[in-house]
């Protein structure tokens, strides 16, 4: 299973690939599109797109996992946040990719076993479980990371389940 984890975002849209074999988990890539504030959002969400379309089909993943939009206070941030994720689902139903959605509680809950986890805790089990040397950066290619594994976990699970009923 080779999962793309996606973290949406106008100004910066994080990616990572994880790949899972029985309980081994390795990180086959990672990184961040990035689009500048001075660019109308058409074209952010374009570059976002064309990116994403790049990724998947170069890196050919079985899955893709992406987080769910957490509301916050400023509703302008969660409109565009909403619209590059809009990107990134229409870049894997494109591709015809099984697509997953997890809340930033899942994903935390998923990775460190605690709902409540702070942005660290999470990065440094991130580095822990794929035994790599230091935190993966930016901060929002980690989170990516984070929903990747977060999906082969969650696959497992639900594998299992299956086999026992």
């Amino acid at each position: 299973m080779l999962v793309l984890g996606i973290d949406p975002g106008t100004a910066i849209t994080g990616y990572g690939l994880v790949k899972g074999e029985d309980d081994d988990l390795s990180l086959v890539a990672y990184g961040a599109i990035t689009t500048s504030s001075d660019w109308p959002l058409p074209e952010r969400l374009q570059r976002i797109y064309r990116e994403l379309t790049a990724l998947i089909e170069d890196q050919q993943p079985t899955a893709v996992a992406v987080e769910e939009l957490f509301f916050s206070k400023n509703v302008r941030t969660a409109l565009s946040v909403g619209q590059a994720r809009g990107v990134a689902l229409l870049s894997a139903a494109n591709a015809r990719l099984p697509i997953h959605e997890y809340t930033p509680l899942q994903v935390k809950q998923a990775i460190t076993g605690y709902g409540r986890a702070t942005k660290d805790q999470v990065q440094q089990m991130v580095r822990m479980l794929l035994d790599l040397d230091s935190v993966p950066q930016p901060d929002d290619a980690a989170d990516a990371i984070a929903v990747a594994i977060c999906h082969i976990h969650s696959a497992k699970l639900t594998a299992m389940l299956r086999e026992e009923a």
